[in-house]
């Protein structure tokens, strides 16, 4: 029996591992580099529009993931006094991309990626570095602890301030300040019910959706200058910003402690990586084409790219001409959400709700709208497919 093709993956996130699983389930020998001491996400809960959803399927848990999930796309869009501009639902959704939008805690989805993976797989506490990104005649290098491995493939999903990426590409500018911060709670709120809802106001927005088990994700952005902190605590900072916007927003402050909350400034790559791959090496996810969350999908976009790696292995420059144009275009989209829903100009904002109204009175939501032509997206293989191409090859 031939040895299995071996493959490093730098970066221990969605991306990395839903590509772990994808180049497992091809037949490559997989080995993960996390440098955190432990898988435990950043952040509190994620989106899965269909197209993710789609490319889970390819990894056999595609259902598991919808049954997980409270939220499957009811709600819409409100002012911060709590008026409807815009309302959708999971039919909604169904009907217009074949499948709805759903919510769940990072941790389950890590969980269920990990576990597809053969023990030993994952290390933790693991800083890799690559030292050479091979050719089509020798391997690629990563050193870590002071042990080189050697591989016919290096996975950099290690994140927005990637240090593949950087070796690969040093003459890049790399990421830039998107001109907010973000605040997200995952917290306990049994008794309260509300419709899901994102709320834009003027430079805020606010989001609140239920989660299973009773538990509710929150997440807040705000227009501000980089690296700023709350002088107390960053309960208190939202408290100040948002404490007066319509419920549920008071009661998930009031249930949230100061602990709970995570803040993190938003970067993004603004100039398009000239390549997805050099050598042996390919980059995914935030490594590759980190994104403003406005439209949630920076890990949705993570989770394709690794179904279309794992399908084009052997065949790099062909994962770029996949990958690049789709990616760029959905950053480019993300940016422009940002411009919308992140405007301080009180003549703007009110352009904008009443556009947003009256576009949505007159067909589907805005927000449904923002999604045409990522939704709809579809993996290059069928779930099922990944050994079927891969025996075809070794026969060959």
């Amino acid at each position: 029996m031939a040895q299995s093709a071996r493959a490093v993956v730098v970066g221990g996130g969605i991306g990395g591992l839903a590509s772990a699983a994808a180049l497992h389930t091809r037949g490559w020998d997989v080995t993960v580099l996390e440098r955190a001491p432990s898988l435990e996400p950043v952040g509190a809960a994620i989106s899965l529009a269909p197209n993710a959803l789609r490319a889970l399927d390819v990894l056999g848990i595609g259902e598991e993931i919808r049954d997980l999930a409270a939220w499957q796309g009811d709600g819409g869009l409100r002012t911060p006094s709590g008026r409807w501009l815009s309302r959708s639902s999971a039919e909604a959704a169904t009907a217009r991309f074949g499948g709805p939008l759903v919510l769940l805690p990072r941790a389950t989805l890590v969980d269920r990626l990990a576990a597809l993976l053969p023990p030993g797989a994952v290390r933790t506490a693991a800083t890799a570095v690559l030292t050479d990104p091979g050719d089509g005649r020798r391997p690629a290098r990563v050193s870590v602890g002071g042990q080189d491995l050697e591989a016919e493939l290096v996975v950099g999903a290690d994140g927005v301030n990637s240090r593949v990426r950087r070796a690969l590409f040093p003459a890049h500018p790399g990421p830039v300040y998107a001109g907010f911060t973000t605040w997200r709670v995952l917290i306990p709120l049994p008794g309260v019910e509300f419709a899901s809802h994102e709320t834009w106001g003027r430079g805020r927005i606010w989001g609140s959706h239920p989660v299973k088990g009773g538990r509710v994700y929150a997440y807040a952005a705000a227009v501000t200058p980089a690296g700023g902190r709350a002088p107390d605590d960053e309960k208190a900072e939202l408290l100040r910003r948002f404490g007066d916007w319509h419920d549920p927003i008071p009661a998930v402050l009031a249930a949230a402690r100061p602990e709970d909350v995570l803040r993190h400034d938003v970067h993004h790559i603004a100039t398009p990586l000239p390549a997805c791959h050099s050598g042996r090496v390919a980059l995914l996810g935030d490594a590759a084409h980190a994104m403003p969350p406005t439209l949630g999908q920076g890990g949705n976009q993570a989770v394709e790219d690794a179904v279309v790696l794992a399908h084009h292995a052997h065949d790099l420059a062909a994962y770029t001409a996949a990958r690049l144009p789709r990616t760029t275009a959905v950053a480019r989209r993300a940016v422009k959400a940002a411009r919308l829903n992140m405007t301080g100009n009180p003549a703007a904002i009110a352009v904008r709700n009443t556009a947003i109204a009256a576009l949505s009175k007159a067909g589907p939501a805005l927000f449904l709208r923002g999604f045409d032509g990522i939704a709809d997206w579809r993996p290059p293989y069928a779930a099922g497919e990944a050994h079927t191409g891969e025996r075809k090859r070794e026969s060959t």
